[in-house]
């Protein structure tokens, strides 16, 4: 029975996107899992997956095709199949019957994080893919003046680099810079901070916050942490982060009300821990989910995060990490932030806000003493959970972190 790939739905607001490449050819053979198609969308570039295996008989969209999210875009089914209804080039209406749309990819995600600008047509900005995006930012290239050798002059990796190459060889004479405006121009938003501007905004707007703040005492989970890490060698590094995202995930286990999505005026519960990690990049903040934290250890979890951020910062974020977060950690201890009160990811129910670890006075058996001390903030949605339960589960994770040989099991 033949099976139709649509564009997938990255986000609540998504409502389009673009067909980047196929990855596999028409006669190709398509094992379940396998990679047929990268798709750029407001949040990043993605490889979408085949979900039945069989042959790749028809694309019904071309590289460069700005597609609406549940639109067929090609044709997976066996070789000998009928798929004459397909040959006009775009999928029947109604859909065959019989035809297996992919729930995971055609259903609406339950949350996207922003990611990296792809410029909109027709309005003065060049096309240039987030990878390539990041690099000319990075090493303050004009991409303007980049030929693009992707889908309708799209500007790719490849291009970038040459161009580097290329002025490398020749180094460009500086230019004058312009005279100063009169007045200053407004500031250009990209389809990343619009997207960052309509979620947080969405999420002060109808989810009514509430705030329980503890301080925790790390002088114990920084022995362990070291420990760990003298161990391990060169295999792998925990951090203090990996430490609360393995504690917030064994309290959303013993508290799963705070595991929850709220959507349409229900609360769904979700089985697995999917602890969300925030990753600063040039372009602004986005939050992909380390999966299943609950039966990972804490040195997988380590693992787990190094490999979320790097390839964050290269673009090539699985659909589900972006879509699947349960639960949010936003860590800004490394900034020498002292607290920091964070806005819940919709449709989210709950975000914990982490300031530094830093030596201060604390009181034992009426002795002041000095020891490594954090402040935990915990942002709740009032519409899901009452204050006293955000207390429950933030002491819950306070416990864990003062007495961390419990995260070992």
């Amino acid at each position: 029975m033949a099976y139709e790939v649509v564009m997938p739905q990255m986000g609540a607001d998504m409502k389009e996107g673009t067909l980047i490449r196929w990855l596999k050819n028409e006669g190709d053979e398509v094992t379940r899992g396998e990679a047929i198609a990268e798709i750029e969308t407001d949040k990043a570039n993605i490889e979408i997956e085949a979900f039945e295996g069989g042959v790749f008989r028809k694309t019904l969209a071309q590289p460069g095709d700005v597609v609406a999210v549940g639109q067929t875009i090609a044709v997976i089914g066996a070789a000998d199949e009928d798929i004459s209804m397909y040959e006009a080039g775009k999928a029947p209406e109604p859909a065959m019957a019989g035809a297996a749309r992919p729930a995971a990819a055609a259903a609406p995600a339950k949350e996207a994080t922003p990611a990296v600008e792809a410029a909109p047509r027709g309005d003065g900005h060049v096309r240039a893919s987030p990878v390539a995006r990041r690099i000319a930012e990075e090493k303050g290239i004009d991409l303007s003046r980049v030929s693009g050798t992707g889908p309708e002059g799209r500007i790719t990796r490849e291009d970038v680099e040459s161009f580097l190459q290329t002025r490398a060889a020749a180094p460009e004479k500086p230019e004058k810079p312009p005279e100063s405006p009169r007045e200053a121009a407004p500031v250009a938003m990209s389809r990343m901070r619009q997207a960052i501007a309509r979620r947080m905004a969405q999420s002060k707007r109808e989810a009514p916050h509430y705030y329980v703040t503890v301080v925790v005492e790390m002088t114990e989970a920084q022995r362990l942490r070291s420990q760990l890490n003298d161990t391990l060698g060169e295999t792998a590094h925990v951090s203090v982060n990996d430490l609360l995202v393995k504690a917030s995930a064994k309290a959303l286990q013993r508290y799963p009300i705070f595991n929850t999505w709220f959507i349409d005026g229900e609360v769904r519960r979700q089985e697995a821990q999917n602890v969300c990690i925030a990753i600063a990049l040039d372009e602004g903040l986005i939050a992909p989910a380390v999966l299943d934290c609950g039966h990972k250890s804490i040195v997988e979890i380590a693992q787990a995060s190094r490999s979320l951020a790097e390839r964050a910062k290269s673009g090539s974020l699985k659909p589900e990490e972006y879509s699947g977060g349960t639960f949010t950690v936003s860590n800004l201890g490394m900034y020498g932030i002292e607290e920091l009160i964070a806005i819940i990811q919709p449709p989210q129910t709950a975000i914990l806000g982490v300031g530094r670890v830093s030596p201060r006075p604390v009181a034992r058996d009426g002795v002041v003493e000095v020891a490594e001390v954090m402040t935990l903030a915990l942002s709740g949605d009032h519409r899901v959970t009452d204050g006293a339960q955000g207390a429950q589960f933030l002491a819950e994770i306070k416990r864990l972190l003062e007495a961390p040989v419990d995260l070992l099991v």
